[in-house]
């Protein structure tokens, strides 16, 4: 069973990484400033401008410890790993259902129904907090639709008309994330609701200070579920739902997609509603795309990792985990699918 290491980010600017022995060490102007012993850790995630000694990348690759590399703003650029390790046997059954439309309709439609229930989940959940909002018959409505297309996804024989389902119901979904923004008590001073603004799923880049949070926390959400592929022995490139491209880690991104509303989205919102992160934490840069400051960043990094240290029940295995371990427990799960052990992939639905 795969315990619940740590993920070291590097934020700092010009920060310099290199190892002591055992322990990594981060340094900041030719001074220590933080040593953490490798055992404890699960991967190095580094945002912008800093380096890392051939030595320490040699040492992360024979203890299984990847180093990420990422824009300031969270997009993936690469990532050093020591040899990949996996069963051949389960790589090659990952290949040859890949290859086979059906078998791959049968594995994404789980996937995106599992995704659209608890973007469901999330909306229901709103409207039993806020059971008196302005907007209360939109979000009811828009739940409705998602249903709907709950259905559609698991009755779905090939993979075009899934996605089309998958579409529709994020239209649904994102057309009402607004409304789950609380506002601010009238007469109230300056909070975290006033200036978050919603206009729409934009990516790259993200046009607003909310999509600037949902880019940044699913590139996080992207690494780990890359992680989870090759600590099951999956190929992290081959995936069902998301078809091969070069650089893209087509299987990580299909596992991520049930988590994005149960770990992200409720993230996000909390982070805005509880007034964790504020607007002037959010600037707009050269073509229109909001990023956040180092401060704002480093509160949504704490907070992720946070959320992650919470513990839930497995709906499927029914034991108490932690919520960063439930990507690599769907990782095994799917690689007991693929290798005849269960009839179906049982995706994560939040209850």
């Amino acid at each position: 069973m795969k315990h619940h290491l740590n993920t070291l980010f590097v934020t700092t600017q010009g920060s310099y990484l290199a190892n002591e022995g055992e322990a990594v060490l981060v340094r900041v102007e030719k001074q220590t400033k933080l040593r953490v012993p490798i055992h404890t850790l699960g991967g190095i995630v580094c945002f912008g401008r800093i380096g890392v000694s051939p030595s320490l990348m040699g040492l992360c690759g024979q203890r299984g410890v990847s180093i990420s590399f990422l824009s300031e703003q969270g997009m993936f650029l690469a990532r050093v790993t020591g040899f990949t390790s996996g069963n051949v046997l389960l790589r090659r059954e990952q290949y040859r259902q890949a290859d086979d439309n059906l078998a791959s309709t049968r594995i994404a439609r789980n996937m995106v129904a599992a995704k659209l229930a608890n973007a469901r989940s999330v909306l229901l959940r709103n409207l039993r907090d806020y059971p008196n909002a302005a907007h209360t018959p939109e979000i009811e409505a828009a739940a409705g639709r998602i249903a709907s297309g709950i259905e559609e996804a698991r009755l779905a024989d090939d993979l075009d008309r899934l996605r089309g389902t998958e579409g529709e119901s994020a239209n649904a979904y994102f057309g009402v994330f607004p409304y789950l923004i609380t506002q601010p008590a009238k007469g109230e001073a300056e909070s975290a609701a006033d200036g978050f603004v919603f206009r729409g799923r934009s990516r790259r880049p993200p046009l607003d200070n909310v999509n600037a949070m949902l880019s940044f926390l699913y590139a996080m959400l992207a690494h780990d579920a890359r992680c989870a592929c090759e600590c099951a022995g999956l190929d992290a490139a081959v995936g069902f739902l998301h078809r091969d491209r070069p650089g893209r880690p087509g299987l990580g991104l299909d596992l991520m997609e049930e988590f994005r509303p149960f770990i992200v989205d409720r993230l996000v919102l909390s982070l805005i509603n509880r007034r964790q992160v504020q607007p002037k934490g959010f600037t707009t840069i050269e073509g229109g795309a909001v990023s956040m400051d180092d401060v704002t960043r480093k509160a949504v990094l704490v907070a992720f990792q946070k959320r992650k240290q919470e513990e839930v029940v497995h709906p499927f295995l029914g034991e108490k985990t932690t919520i960063g371990l439930l990507i690599h427990l769907q990782a095994r799960l799917l690689a007991r699918h693929l290798r005849g052990d269960l009839d179906a992939y049982p995706a994560f639905v939040w209850k």
